[in-house]
């Protein structure tokens, strides 16, 4: 009876409306990897994994269910547009593997293109492309209220690589529907990448499923590492110095607009490259491996050793989908043909990262740069040659320190939310620059400061401090290592803003 009692007074404390709303969409309490209730959320999955460990299909289905919630949580009803990608392309694949003449073929193949695009067109660009219009004919046309679905860019990609895949004869279709699902729901990497190819992932399904001790290691490390960079510095310096500045450009120096267009560019590295590191580190304790998505872009000595250290993921889905076929339809004009294939590849990347003119010029720089420099390789190799810098460290020193202000150059674009912005944050910093600024500034935002110098140390740690770190903690008895994710969580929770803030590339 007292008992019963006890429970009664224990009912009476739990507010079952608000334990209702975590388990319904709210766009004011999305589910992001750095929440507490992601916290539950994983450790209820890693508990059926455990509890199902005698069935790899329950296995599976158990991981689809928790990937559906997950993406429901963030994107709402938009999870039947997912759905309903995830059945046709998955038919397509199937009907043109099985197609009798190349005729059809071409015809089924080119269909599910035109669907993938035209869904990713109409959600991104409808808008973008009314307004242009409007513009051009100086109409009043009204624009749509179209709402962008999380990760429509990421999963289109993912679903496009497995009909390409099979179109040009590199994989078999799967013939399990199951498999395919999880393929396009896996949470992990759904919402902001890694961009996984479906001849990669689905051989994995075939596996364990079992992380090793070695994974769960590399997991604590991942996980701990993008937490760091994606909270504790990406987040802190975001809302603490680099969104005022470019909320209004005009109000702050040339000083504090070139500090903020550095903070920016560790600010987007570490956000994303966090999310990664975390995308990584979950799906390893699930027993999957992604592809890593950053390789110290930084040190890039070119804007396009920079491409093939940045979002990895996207720059070779880019590479064998779209530059490779049009190289070879210009290869007739040679160089000549592989600098506009560049062009139009890397235009295409800035549109890819949505509907507005700052991302358009974004790639326009991008595509310039690489067409420059591949027309002018030639003539730069004989100048170095000359001079004698060639295979020297002060030539790569020069070469990492002018890519990477060629790259901070198009940040500034990338981060305007217009043109006009981005043109006023230039104009500060060349017209009302005011060095002894500097000073002032560092007394003012000092815990920012500090957070942008940590921010690049751990950018261009070496390789060899990094595998040092994560060899100790993967050595590490399980209960240190659960304390030293414990406490990371705990500085998490001390710095988190009451904001959350959603990856950066979420809005892609």
């Amino acid at each position: 009876m007292i008992g019963f009692l006890d429970f009664n007074r224990f009912m009476q404390y739990i507010d079952f409306n608000k334990l209702q709303q975590l388990f319904v969409y709210d766009p004011a309490n999305q589910l992001y990897f750095s929440t507490s209730f992601f916290l539950f959320f994983f450790f209820s999955l890693l508990l059926f994994y455990r509890i199902f460990s005698f069935s790899k299909n329950l296995k599976i289905y158990t991981l689809i269910f928790f990937s559906l919630f997950f993406y429901y949580k963030d994107s709402g009803y938009f999870f039947l547009l997912l759905f309903l990608s995830t059945f046709i392309n998955f038919y397509f694949g199937s009907w043109i593997y099985k197609s009798k003449t190349d005729g059809i073929r071409r015809i089924l193949f080119f269909s599910i293109l035109l669907i993938n695009l035209g869904l990713l067109i109409y959600f991104k660009y409808t808008n973008f492309f009314i307004q242009i219009f409007s513009e051009l004919t100086s109409g009043n046309i009204q624009l749509l209220n179209i709402i962008l679905p999380v990760g429509i860019s990421f999963y289109t990609f993912k679903a496009l690589s497995y009909v390409i895949e099979i179109f040009i004869g590199t994989m078999e279709p799967t013939n399990n529907l199951r498999d395919f699902v999880l393929y396009m729901y896996f949470f992990p990497n759904i919402l902001a990448g890694p961009i996984d190819r479906a001849v990669a992932f689905l051989p994995q399904i075939g596996g364990d499923l079992v992380p090793t001790k070695e994974d769960m290691g590399k997991a604590v490390f991942l996980i701990m590492s993008g937490l760091f960079k994606k909270v504790v510095i990406a987040d802190y310096i975001g809302l603490n110095f680099v969104d005022r500045v470019f909320q209004v450009p005009l109000r702050f120096t040339g000083v504090e607009n070139l500090l903020a267009s550095y903070a920016y560019s560790i600010q987007i590295y570490c956000d994303f490259s966090g999310y990664t590191d975390m995308a990584l580190g979950i799906a390893s304790l699930l027993g999957f491996k992604l592809m890593d998505n950053f390789n110290i872009p930084f040190l890039a000595t070119s804007i396009a050793d920079y491409w093939r250290r940045w979002h990895i993921s996207l720059s070779t889905w880019l590479l064998d989908y779209l530059f490779k076929p049009l190289q070879m339809n210009f290869r007739r004009m040679r160089i000549y043909g592989s600098a506009l294939a560049i062009f139009i590849t890397f235009l295409i990347v800035g549109f890819w990262h949505g509907a507005n003119w700052t991302f358009v010029v974004f790639g326009l720089f991008h595509s310039t740069y690489l067409a420059v420099s591949l027309l002018t390789q030639k003539y730069r190799k004989a100048f170095y040659d000359k001079i004698h810098l060639t295979g020297t460290k002060t030539l790569k020193v020069f070469q990492i320190f002018v890519t990477f202000h060629l790259v901070l150059i198009t940040a500034i674009i990338f981060r305007s939310d217009s043109l006009k912005t981005a043109r006023n944050v230039f104009h500060q910093i060349f017209e009302f620059f005011h060095g002894a600024v500097f000073f002032q500034w560092i007394s003012g935002y000092t815990e920012v400061f500090v957070l942008i110098l940590l921010g690049y140390a751990l950018h261009f740690i070496p390789k060899s401090v990094d595998n040092k770190v994560k060899s100790m903690i993967t050595a590490a008895p399980i209960y240190i290592q659960a304390i030293l994710l414990a406490l990371m969580i705990l500085l998490v929770v001390q710095v988190e803003s009451a904001q959350l803030q959603p990856v950066i590339y979420f809005n892609f």
